[in-house]
């Protein structure tokens, strides 16, 4: 694995793309994150809190399924703007009346303090991350012991058609590369986390017209390739790219397709571990966690 996973990001365009992202779930972001909450049902133990993370893009629909499956859970919303955090406030918070505002089981705001959450929930975040690893080394530090990660994010499959339409034409990249889920798994085991579990799955999504294609990419995201093009296109530009997009991308009936690849991931963060030397260290708070129950929040 490389250790620069992944390569094609340019972190000045991954950080303004996360202060001017619209405090909207694009439906795809919805859809997989539903598919997601689908694989709770693996898990034996329900947590006591969970940290739910960027859910302004992730899916605020997708919150209310989880709020529905742990509705006993604290919940810890975290977002890395001021402005999704307002606006993660004003659809998610409750309201004065509503009787989670006064129990444990209510919504707080803010990134959570270290180990104080059982599960942390991440919908396609981690492609957009210029720095991934130390994403990852985040959420194992707000992790409880024996608490687990939950994430999907784009895998390298995804736009394929695109990529090909793009190299067929001779221009720039038309967006970053994504990362493997195997790499995935590596940088998982490397942050501390133990157990990864890690699959995938294709979706196609079919558009009636180049300009409705193209909307719904920008919902997405944008192209953080470090070579994108660096300037304006022009309409002559525009319409040529709309003509190769029904060329070469529709169907016998019409429509035209883009394939997303979809990674899932879990992993455990587990009793720390000590290493024995002739004269060893070991801190009380490791101490303490090394002394409590072994996991039983497995799998079924």
């Amino acid at each position: 694995m490389s250790h620069e996973l992944p390569p094609t990001i340019d972190p000045a365009a991954a950080s303004r793309w996360q202060r001017a992202v619209p405090a909207a779930s694009p439906w795809l972001h919805e859809e997989v994150a539903r598919r997601m909450q689908e694989r709770l049902d693996w898990i034996v133990k329900p947590p006591r809190s969970w940290c739910h993370w960027e859910p302004v893009r992730g899916g605020l629909q997708a919150h209310g399924l989880l709020r529905q499956r742990y509705p006993k859970a604290a919940c810890q919303v975290a977002e890395s703007t001021p402005a999704h955090e307002s606006a993660a406030r004003a659809q998610l918070g409750e309201r004065w009346w509503q009787p989670a505002r006064w129990s444990d089981a209510g919504t707080r705001f803010g990134m959570p303090a270290p180990a104080s959450v059982d599960m942390l929930w991440a919908n396609m975040a981690l492609h957009h991350c210029p720095d991934p690893q130390a994403l990852i080394g985040r959420w194992h530090q707000a992790l409880s012991v024996d608490g687990y990660v939950m994430f999907s994010c784009l895998g390298p499959d995804t736009l394929r058609e695109l990529h090909a339409l793009y190299a067929r034409l001779g221009w720039p990249a038309p967006g970053q590369s994504f990362t493997d889920m195997h790499d995935w798994g590596d940088m998982l085991v490397h942050a501390g986390f133990s157990e990864p579990v890690m699959d995938m799955e294709h979706i196609t999504l079919t558009f009636a017209t180049p300009e409705r294609l193209l909307q719904e990419l920008r919902e997405l995201g944008r192209n953080l390739h470090p070579q994108r093009f660096a300037a304006l296109r022009g309409r002559r530009w525009q319409q040529a790219l709309h003509d190769a997009l029904r060329e070469q991308l529709a169907g016998p009936d019409g429509q035209l397709s883009l394939t997303f690849e979809i990674v899932y991931g879990h992993a455990y963060k587990p009793q720390p571990r000590v290493r024995l030397e002739s004269h060893s260290a070991v801190s009380l708070d490791d101490m303490r966690s090394m002394l409590r129950q072994p996991r039983n929040a497995g799998l079924r």
